[in-house]
C-alpha cells in the first residue's frame, strides 16, 4: 500500500508541475502615475496636476470623503457626471465651502482647490461657494 501511496503522490506532483507551467501568470499592479480616466457617470481626482498620480472617482448620489490620497491632496479632476457636482471642503469651525463641477469640467493643474478637497457631494451641502 505504501508503494502505490507513494507513486500516487509522485504522479499527483508531477501533473501539478505541468499546470503551473502550462498557466499564464496574471501581474494586478497598475505601473506608478498610470492614469484612469473618468467613465460615463464618474468624476476623478488625481493626486498630480496633469491626471497623474493616485486616482479616485465619484459616482453620485450621496457624499463621499475623498480616499486613495485625494483628500487635500487634489492636483487634478475630470467629470463625466452628467449633471452638477460639488467638490466640498471643510474648513476650520463648522463652516464649508463648495465648487461647481459640471459635466466635462477638468483641471491639469487644480491648484485652487488642490489642498481644500475633502470629499464630494450630488448637492452644496448647505456649504458657501468658495
Amino acid at each position: 500500500m505504501r508503494r502505490s501511496t507513494t507513486l500516487l503522490t509522485t504522479a499527483l506532483a508531477g501533473v501539478a508541475a505541468a499546470l503551473t507551467l502550462a498557466a499564464p501568470t496574471a501581474v494586478a499592479t497598475a505601473p506608478t502615475g498610470s492614469v484612469r480616466a473618468a467613465g460615463p457617470g464618474q468624476v476623478c481626482f488625481w493626486t498630480e496636476a496633469g491626471q497623474h498620480g493616485q486616482a479616485w472617482c465619484y459616482a453620485p448620489p450621496g457624499y463621499a470623503e475623498a480616499e486613495n490620497g485625494t483628500q487635500r491632496h487634489a492636483y487634478s479632476f475630470d467629470s463625466r457626471v452628467d449633471g452638477t457636482v460639488y467638490a466640498i471642503s471643510y474648513g476650520p469651525g463648522s463652516g464649508c465651502l463648495y465648487r461647481e463641477i459640471r459635466k466635462d469640467d477638468y483641471d491639469e493643474n487644480w491648484e485652487a482647490w488642490a489642498t481644500k478637497f475633502d470629499g464630494v457631494s450630488d448637492n452644496k451641502m448647505g456649504c458657501e461657494a468658495g
